[in-house]
């Protein structure tokens, strides 16, 4: 299964707890907030993706199912 990260931007308060968690999907822009990467989470880092997003403060993280 192919998954892909997203992030909702809204309910993102910039806490930066996924770019430290997942630093080869998630990088910071000059405000603190995440920029995600479109690309699909290799297998190898599936496990750290949903630590992620399941660490996220604000609950502003998501796995997708790419099709």
């Amino acid at each position: 299964m192919d998954v892909r990260m997203r992030i909702n931007p809204i309910a993102c308060v910039g806490h930066g707890l996924c770019a430290e968690l997942l630093p080869e999907r998630v990088t910071l822009d000059e405000w603190g907030y995440p920029v995600v990467s479109a690309e699909p989470v290799p297998p190898r880092l599936e496990a750290h993706a949903r630590r992620a997003v399941t660490d996220c403060p604000a609950l502003a993280l998501k796995l997708e199912r790419i099709r």
